[in-house]
């Protein structure tokens, strides 16, 4: 009803009409809905004039499934006549409604991709390391200021350039030194830095043959890099953030275990002077020319 109160209807006919003057009715306490009494039919014409001071017309701005909608509503009360699609709202407006929209919708709804995770990881490793300026890019931060990173003026937005861009000057140009996507191994491979591990350490996994000559723990942003030593098929053999330990303590127990079920691979006693490699002790010969 125009006054915002659900309303059923026990006849049938009256049921079918799209206006109706209603005369009685009943609200009995717990029930949501009332119960229509005694209505008759009535035109749109006349429910319009005789309403009129209900009468309103209003932009509103909602953020919902991931994206922004704007539109001009017409209501007769609380029921709705029509709506139609305006123009982007000015950005504080659409600042308010994004904001609302993800505080109910959680930042889940958004198209985070690979890229855009893997920024948001990098950025809170620096937080966490290095504190301010720095931004805190917990879902708490985001979701109170959404504007600031957000591009609100497409419904593809470019989370990873956005969150980037929360990074002032000069800090933003040391971003890929203190907290690169990729570091390179001894073999000359580079591999993903994984941010998001629950070590709070940043995780490198590279091919122990890549890595004999390796004495010292990289670190990033101060932090030592928690290295995932695989085996040639890929599988973990060690996990250490102390390398010069690993070659001495750990390596010869790996090495007298691994010799035999990868015999074609390298597996020195000395690995710190072994040339690092990603290929099997003999490479295989090119094909030859027909």
């Amino acid at each position: 009803m125009v006054g915002g109160t659900g309303a059923r209807l026990a006849d049938p006919a009256l049921a079918q009409q799209e206006w109706l003057a209603v005369a009685d009715v009943e609200r009995r306490p717990g029930e949501r809905e009332a119960r229509v009494r005694s209505a008759a039919v009535l035109d749109e014409q006349t429910a319009l004039a005789v309403a009129v001071a209900r009468r309103t017309e209003s932009d509103e701005v909602t953020w919902r499934e991931g994206r922004l909608r704007a539109r001009r509503v017409v209501r007769l009360g609380a029921i709705e006549l029509s709506s139609t699609p305006r123009p982007r709202p000015d950005p504080a407006t659409a600042a308010d409604a994004v904001r609302t929209g993800l505080a109910r919708d959680g930042l889940g709804v958004l198209p985070w991709t690979p890229a855009a995770e893997a920024m948001r990881a990098r950025l809170a490793f620096l937080h966490r390391a290095l504190g301010e300026p720095w931004p805190d890019v917990s879902d708490a931060a985001l979701l109170a200021e959404p504007a600031t990173w957000l591009d609100l003026t497409t419904d593809t937005p470019d989370l990873a350039s956005g969150l980037r861009a929360l990074v002032p000057w000069p800090e933003a140009g040391r971003l890929d030194e203190l907290a690169p996507a990729r570091l390179a191994v001894p073999s000359g491979s580079t591999y993903a830095v994984d941010y998001a591990d629950a070590s709070g350490q940043p995780v490198l996994a590279a091919r122990l043959q890549e890595c004999f000559g390796w004495t010292e723990t990289p670190r990033l942003a101060g932090v030592p890099v928690l290295l995932h030593l695989l085996s040639p098929a890929g599988r973990p053999l060690a996990v250490t953030g102390d390398l010069a330990s690993f070659w001495v303590n750990a390596y010869p127990g790996v090495r007298a275990e691994m010799r035999g079920r990868y015999p074609k691979h390298a597996w020195p006693e000395d690995p710190l002077t072994a040339e690092p490699g990603r290929f099997t002790r003999r490479r295989p010969d090119p094909p030859r020319a027909r």
